[in-house]
Formats: C-alpha cells, sequence, structure tokens
C-alpha cells in the first residue's frame, strides 16, 4: 500500500518530524490535501481556503523557524477531526526562534502569512513560546464524507 493510500485510509493526519523546509512542505500539503479531499464533503473554495492556511503555516515554518539554527529544524503537522462537533483541527508545530519583525524594516511584500491564515480559518492562533510556536487552525460546519 503506498503512501497516498495509507493516508487516504487514515482517519487522522499526521507527519511528525518531517523536515522543515519547502520540498517537505510541498510534498505534505499534496498530502494533506488528498487526505482531505478523500473524508470530507467540502466544496472547492473550502477545501482550498483549508489547503492554503496549512500550507502557509508550514511555509512559516520552513522560512523562519530556524533562520538562525546551525542545522536544519523539524515541524509537526497534525489534524484531527471531531465529528460530534464537525470541527475540523489542524495544528502546525516548530521547535524553532519565534521572530517578531519588525514593521519599519520588513518588506512590504511579505508579513501578510498570519493575517491569510485568520481570514481563511474560522479560527486561527499561534502560540509561541521559547521551545517554538504552535499554529492551530480550525474550521467549523465540516461534513465527512459519505
Amino acid at each position: 500500500m503506498s503512501t497516498s493510500e495509507t493516508l487516504c485510509n487514515s482517519p487522522q493526519f499526521a507527519r511528525i518530524d518531517a523536515a522543515a523546509d519547502p520540498a517537505t512542505a510541498s510534498a505534505i500539503r499534496r498530502e494533506f490535501s488528498e487526505w482531505l479531499h478523500h473524508h470530507f464533503a467540502l466544496d472547492a473554495a473550502k477545501a482550498c481556503d483549508v489547503v492554503l492556511a496549512v500550507n502557509e503555516a508550514m511555509a512559516n515554518a520552513a522560512e523562519y523557524a530556524y533562520a538562525t539554527a546551525d542545522q536544519p529544524g523539524v515541524m509537526q503537522v497534525r489534524a484531527h477531526y471531531d465529528e460530534n462537533a464537525a470541527t475540523l483541527t489542524v495544528t502546525i508545530e516548530d521547535q524553532g526562534a519565534w521572530r517578531d519583525t519588525d514593521p519599519g524594516t520588513r518588506e512590504l511584500k511579505r508579513g501578510r502569512g498570519i493575517p491569510l491564515m485568520q481570514a481563511l480559518a474560522d479560527q486561527a492562533t499561534v502560540d509561541t513560546s521559547p521551545s517554538g510556536t504552535r499554529v492551530s487552525l480550525e474550521w467549523t460546519g465540516v461534513d465527512a464524507a459519505r
């Protein structure tokens, strides 16, 4: 059974200790999208919103979490569906260092990832600590595929 077949048959999604780099984030995005389409009855626009928000969180981990680290880091991507509440929650975590950007020095075309995630998800939180960053994205009113 291939990885894609295994993912599609699993009621939960998890990628633990995945390399926090653009290539891995892209591969996880494809796997997550397949899993999402297999398990949930989402219209195309909502499915795109979910995948885009998750991708943005992974891209942030890949680009920023370990920018000052001596070696590459890892990220965790997990999705949980609460059938009773019809709620899909996706968390993306890293063990890197949070960096607040100075609005005066931030590139004008950058820095819109968190507002984008907040606009796409019903609820989006970013929790930072010395041990890393955790992004939690939640969508309500999500129906399981029949």
